[in-house]
């Protein structure tokens, strides 16, 4: 009897480094684009009582044989009042053939550093080639995996950072400029933070934005990471509107991406968006066409990225021996 390999986020961190986990994710983008990849939208459970809610991400991926499912939460208090993680997540990797569970594992991790592969990738297509200069409003997990992602596309000179919490945004730039090597300057307002830099990243969970249009300057790429359900928008109306919008799947965007807000007001329709982020790089769209526009990845997370991911990790987990394993069905 086939028995389910058991993964922990301790093993699973020394499996992957984040080139490796771009690399996944590209080619997971790619096949989406090439609709070889059946992903029903996310589905989402609230919790309203506990100001939280769990969001439910099947995928398979034909080609590559390859399926899978995510259960991910977010509850925004846990930090304060439960000692724990905002985000958790668990994930189930299906082999299509049997239906068997090959692999239950952490995926806490996974969606953290996926996210910042996203944002790497879409530097990588997007942002404009002389780019070395980056913005942070955020400074949490994804806004260190968005540093840890961009470091493999983009020769980083330095970078500013603003978050609410001036103790939180003095440590993240010290912490980040140990780590990688360049400078990182803590600023007191989102303002001083995006102005005259290459390349913005937003990782907060506002619903009023935080980004005025009139700060950020021709040639700038924004990756809006933060905005993951319907309400939530981090950039004023009037700056995407003006720019080169490339989102990673319609149906999220629209529903709980950066551009939901403007959807649901009828600014933004399907035709107004630039492409997806895998037919750039499948080579289906242009990305950046001049060193003036300003181009805006909105970033909802697909199941895509993270069971091309998980299969990868699980994989070099067989290859290496470094797992558990359990027989479910004994």
């Amino acid at each position: 009897m086939p028995e389910t390999v058991v993964l922990k986020q301790s093993q699973i961190k020394k499996l992957a480094k984040m080139d490796e986990i771009i690399e996944s994710v590209e080619v997971g983008y790619a096949e989406h684009a090439n609709r070889r990849v059946q992903m029903p939208a996310k589905k989402y459970l609230y919790y309203k009582k506990y100001n939280g809610d769990l969001r439910l991400m099947p995928c398979y991926l034909r080609n590559l044989d390859q399926s899978g499912v995510k259960n991910v939460n977010v509850h925004p208090d846990n930090p304060k009042n439960h000692g724990l993680p905002t985000v958790m997540a668990i994930i189930e990797l299906i082999e299509p053939e049997t239906g068997f569970p090959v692999a239950l594992m952490d995926g806490t991790w996974i969606t953290n550093m996926r996210t910042g592969a996203a944002g790497g990738i879409a530097t990588k297509y997007l942002a404009r080639d002389n780019s070395e200069t980056i913005g942070l409003v955020g400074a949490g997990k994804q806004a260190e995996t968005q540093i840890m992602a961009l470091n493999e596309v983009m020769d980083i000179k330095n970078a500013k950072v603003f978050c609410r919490t001036c103790t939180s945004r003095a440590k993240f730039a010290e912490m980040i400029s140990h780590k990688y090597g360049f400078p990182v300057e803590p600023v007191d307002s989102a303002k001083d933070a995006v102005r005259n830099v290459d390349v913005v990243i937003t990782s907060t969970p506002v619903k009023i934005p935080v980004i005025k249009s009139e700060w950020i300057r021709e040639g700038t790429h924004i990756n809006a990471m933060g905005a993951d359900a319907p309400g939530k928008q981090e950039l004023e109306s009037s700056l995407t509107l003006k720019s080169k919008v490339i989102i990673d799947c319609w149906e999220q965007a629209s529903h709980s991406g950066e551009i939901n807000v403007l959807v649901s007001k009828g600014e933004i329709k399907r035709n107004d968006i630039h492409a997806r982020i895998g037919d750039v790089i499948a080579g289906k769209s242009p990305g950046r066409q001049s060193d003036e526009e300003i181009t805006i990845f909105d970033s909802t997370g697909l199941a895509v990225q993270d069971i091309t991911t998980a299969w990868m990790i699980y994989e070099k987990a067989l290859e290496e021996g470094n797992c558990d394993k359990i027989n479910f069905i004994d």
